[in-house]
Formats: structure tokens, sequence, C-alpha cells
């Protein structure tokens, strides 16, 4: 480590990053793209990275993971640099997505299993993870040799367990079981999704399983998952139906031996190893995550933001108090989303509207979000109510359902699986992708609100954020095989002290109960302050660093610097990723979408120069 050739005595400049998953390589991209304008004057910078876990890929896409496991976009939809949409200050430095990436790897550069999955990839396939992993890896190679000359980058596979300092002075930042601290100018928490303490519900499954020899697996990364209590044959329950769900089905079924091939009929066909146990899952919505849409846009992209884009968000904050998301926040969003909709419709589809598009969105613009006129508007112009955007309906797919019986809900549930498959891969409802392009957009705006509550992620995700279609196909087939059995919507699960099982039914088979001596909470735990098994979090919270009503730690909008319970941004610390009330839709994003993580990126790695350079100009006037 060297010292500045004028001030032999000072020591590098110095960040420490907790994390070095993706988020913190899309920092260290942003810092090596801003600091010739930002940090130009020679002064060495010291970067160390924490994290028990590889940089680059970090703990969700490490290398060492079952090949079974994928990603949930397409190749062509990954990328962890920053493009000319992304609204920011610093300068472009394009890089490749992850499949121009696949294309132009050369074989030596991975082991051989990799360059294999390299080598067959193409930009609508679906990577898997350990492969995803390699790219983020190679961008976080790219990234630190990108960085100023002079520049030490330093690897700590270790625990970050406390951040001590003054306000206007040097932080330390401990590491688990050494005695000494990394000292730095200024820290920033690039924490990915982290494991959880048990709420009230989940003490109480844990206890009733331990006090009558059962197996319960709460919410958690489902390929850190001890699946070896799940036996064959047996009756499991699984609560939840998203991507953690898929990733458990993969797990104990082809991860146990199991395989598919095709039938007489083209059908997907499952071939049990007899080692797999039957999965009754269930979930509030009751069915799984709707698939990846199957193919690209053509044409006119929707015009969005328009009615949920800066002057809104703007207006809202101006606000004396803070804005309530159902009343305030979700009827513009609403009609955001109804725009993307019928403007696709309208110019793609015009068969299937009455009258021209110029006037319905005058008249479209003119309707108060949510009101009665916006329904009549929209029923006298697009006659097929199949044409009509219904969110509701989306939200609560089976709501007012009700299966006579439990066989019956099992048809039910794979009609409804096959037509959204079917639904996803058909251009004839390409509103369905101008829809996606707006909630993309809608999360964008979001980030300035802050902490809006956990629906709209769960229903951001149920919309966007589904597996690939493959894995529908999959599910459908391993509902015909008997290895799952869905059990409905409004998922309840209690406990039988006198038999000492596990019991869940759901309203879409009123009275069909199913017992087990296993249940599994198929979802990640959430991102809470309160909550989190992370030393580090924990002991910000307690020395002073503010939560938010549904516990995510506070941080300023602007460059993402951590509040405390006063609201003063802290002019040293800063925080982003999930555990944040400024939190994204991900760490790596689809292209030329405007990603609010790579945004972020840009703000808080140019405040962070700026920190840098502040404190060394200020050095060198004591010097």
């Amino acid at each position: 480590m060297s010292a500045h050739p004028d001030h032999p005595n000072r020591p590098p400049a110095t960040i420490v990053i907790v994390g070095a998953g993706p988020r913190a390589t899309g920092l260290i991209e942003r810092i090596a793209a801003n600091a010739p304008e930002l940090y130009g004057d020679g002064t060495p910078l010291a970067l160390h990275l924490v994290d028990p876990h590889p940089p680059g890929g970090g703990r969700i896409w490490r290398p060492d993971q079952s090949p079974l496991l994928w990603m949930n976009s397409m190749a062509e939809d990954v990328t962890i640099f920053t493009d000319e949409s992304v609204e920011r200050e610093g300068p472009l430095r394009p890089g490749p997505s992850l499949a121009e990436w696949a294309r132009q790897v050369r074989e030596p550069d991975l082991p051989p299993e990799l360059a294999a999955e390299a080598a067959a990839l193409t930009g609508q396939s679906f990577a898997t993870r350990r492969l995803q992993g390699a790219y983020l890896r190679w961008a976080y190679e790219r990234s630190v040799a990108a960085l100023p000359p002079g520049t030490t980058v330093h690897e700590h596979r270790d625990r970050a367990v406390r951040v001590t300092g003054p306000r206007d002075g040097r932080q330390q930042v401990w590491l688990e079981g050494r005695t000494a601290p990394l000292t730095a100018d200024a820290v920033v928490l690039a924490l990915g999704h982290l494991d959880a303490e048990p709420d009230a519900e989940q003490r109480a499954l844990a206890a009733f399983a331990a006090e009558h020899g059962l197996v319960h697996l709460p919410p958690e990364f489902t390929a850190d998952s001890d699946l070896s209590g799940l036996r064959p044959g047996e009756p499991v329950i699984v609560r939840g139906l998203g991507l953690a769900f898929v990733d458990l089905v993969v797990l104990l079924t082809e991860g146990r031996g199991g395989r598919y091939e095709r039938g007489p009929g083209g059908e997907l066909v499952y071939r049990p190893s007899g080692r797999e146990p039957v999965l009754y899952t269930g979930s509030r919505r009751g069915v799984p995550y709707h698939a990846k849409i199957g193919y690209s846009l053509s044409g006119e992209r929707p015009p969005v933001p328009r009615f949920f884009g800066p002057a809104q968000v703007d207006a809202l904050l101006s606000r004396p108090e803070r804005p309530d998301f159902r009343r305030d926040v979700w009827p513009l969003i609403a009609k955001e989303l109804g725009f993307a909709h019928y403007h696709r419709l309208f110019t793609v589809h015009p068969e299937r509207t009455a009258g021209e598009w110029p006037a319905f969105e005058e008249k479209y613009a003119a309707c108060p979000p949510g009101s009665p006129e916006l329904d009549v508007l929209v029923t006298a112009a697009v006659p097929d109510p199949a044409d009509r955007l219904d969110l509701d309906a989306l939200d609560h797919p089976l709501a007012g359902l009700r299966f006579p019986t439990e066989e019956a809900l099992q048809q039910g549930l794979r009609a409804h699986i096959e037509a959204d498959l079917a639904r996803r891969h058909d251009p004839a409802h390409s509103p369905d992708l101008a829809v996606f392009l707006a909630l993309l957009s809608v999360y964008g705006q979001l980030i300035r609100l802050g902490d809006i509550g956990g629906w709209w992620h769960g229903f951001f995700s149920f919309l966007a954020s589904g597996p690939p279609g493959p894995r529908l196909e999959q599910l459908l087939a391993l509902s015909r095989a008997g290895v799952i059995r869905f059990l409905g919507a409004e998922t309840v699960v209690t406990t039988d002290p006198l038999r000492g099982v596990f019991r869940a039914g759901s309203a879409s088979v009123p009275g069909h109960v199913v017992e087990a001596r296993a249940l599994v909470e198929a979802r990640l735990p959430e991102p809470t302050v309160d909550h989190s098994r992370d030393t580090l979090l924990r002991s910000l919270h307690r020395d002073g660093a503010a939560a938010t009503p549904a516990g995510l730690l506070a941080v300023s909008p602007a460059d993402a610097r951590i509040l405390d319970r006063a609201g003063r941004p802290h002019p040293r610390r800063f925080a982003l990723g999930p555990h944040t009330d400024a939190r994204a839709s991900g760490a790596f994003a689809r292209p030329r979408t405007n990603a609010p993580a790579f945004r972020q990126n840009d703000a808080t790695a140019r405040a962070l120069l700026r920190c840098l350079r502040d404190l060394a100009c200020r050095a060198s006037l004591t010097a």
C-alpha cells in the first residue's frame, strides 16, 4: 500500500465495502468510472471488501451450487453494466450483457463445465446461477482493473460485525474473530439477502416441531437449506409458490434423480426416481408466479413514465404528511400500468378496440386515477373484457372460486398454469409486456418514496419476476405425476398437538385438510433490521441508525447515506440493497431500462469520491 508522493506520511484514502456480491461489483464499476473526474489528483485509494463468499457473485451467485438452479431471466435480459438509458451524472462505460459475455468468453478462462454452458447459451436461454456467478466474477475483475492507478484492493473472507467511530472521524469496521479493526474514511454496506431470526409464528412452529419430532424449515435461501429430513414418499406441506418454491421443487425432484421426457403428444412427462416426497403447496394467492414472457417487444415501447413519474413523486414528497400507499400512490401506479396496457392494445391490436388511440388517450388522461369515469371509458373503448386490465383479478386469481373436491382443484390449477404459459408466449397478448415495462418504470420511481410497505414488492414479483416458462411446464408434469398437490388460495397452516402433525387447508376447497410431519416455508425472510441475523446491521441500528416502520434501514434517497433517528445523513456511512428503504428490484437488470440500482450506484459512488476528495483537501491544508 503506497502513500501520496507529495505527502509520504499520508495513508491512502480507504473505503470498506461490506458485501462483495453484485451490488458491490456495480458500485466498484461506478467508482472506477467516476474517479478520473472526481478523484483525479493522484491520491491513492484502498478498497477493502468484506464477505465470507467470493467477490462478484457473493453468496447467492457463488459457483459451488447445484447446476440445476437457473436464473429467472433470459441471458439477453441480464447486465451488470450501466448503459445510455440510465439517468446518471457519471460517464458511460458500456459492458456486455450475460449473453454477449458468454459469446466472447474464451474456453480457457472458465472451468470445463462452465465453458460448455457458455458455449451453449443463447440470448433466450436461462443460464445456470453458477454461470451467472462466473459473469459477475469477470465483471468484478474488470471493474477492479479499471480503478485508478495506485489503487489497492483487499479481499477479506470474513464477516463484519460492527462499525464504530465518530461522525466526523475515521470509522472502524470490526471483523468476526479479529482483534484489530479495519480503519476507513468511508464505509458502504452492500449486503444482499440476509438470514433472519424467526418471528413469533415461526418460533412457535419450530417449538412444536421440536416437541413432536417433526421437520420445520423456516424462511431462508433454499440452496442453503438442509433438505435431508424430507423423506421419500412422505407428505410435506409447503407454504409459498414463488421463486424459492421453484428452487425447492428442482432440488427435491431432478436433484434426487428424477428426469423429464416428452410423451407421445409432446407433453412433458416426469419420471420419478422414487426418492421424492409429495409436496402439498399453497399460498395467499394459491397459484405460482406468472411465467417470464417468452417473446420480444416489437414496435414502439410504452411511453412511460406518464402518470407516475418524477413530477408525481415530487408532488407526493411535497405533502406535509407521509403519503399513504393505497390512498395516494397506488391509484397513480394503476393508471400508469393501464396507460401502458391500452397504448399497446390500441396501437398494435386496434381491431380489438373501439375508436382511435389519440381520442382515448385524451379522455384517459382527463379521468382521475381510480375513478368510476375511468372504468366507464375503458368499458366503452375495449369491447372484450379479456382485453381490459384488471389488476385486482391479477392479484387474486382464485378469489371467490370454490372447488368441490381436492382433485377438481388440481385440474383447475393445471388449467390456470397452462393458460398462463400459453398467454406469456403469445404476442397477441403483448399488452402484458407493455405492463411489465411499466412495472419496471414504476419501481424506478418508487425508490424515492422510501418504505412503502411489503405489498407492492410481492405484487411486482408475482407479475414481473416469475420463473422461466420451462419451470412451469415442469410443475405441470410434476402435478400430473402426483409429486405436487396444490392446496389453493388463502392457505392456513395449523398444528395438531393430539396427533403431533402440521395441518394445512385453504379457502379453495372448504373442509379439505392435509396432515404432514414436515413443513417448509418456501420464501426468503423479510429484510428487517430487528429480525436480521446480521450482527453488523443490528449493531448499527442499536447505535442510532434509523429504521422505517417496516423495519428497513433508512437511507438518504439522494446518495444512500445512512440516516440517524433525527433524520441526519451520516457523512461517512452508506448502504445499498434490499435491507434499505431505497431497495431496488435487483443488483443487475435488464439492459436499457434505466435500472434504479444503477442510478443508485452512480450517485453513491460520486458521493463517496467527493467525500474522500474533501477529506484529502482538508488533510493537505493541515499537512
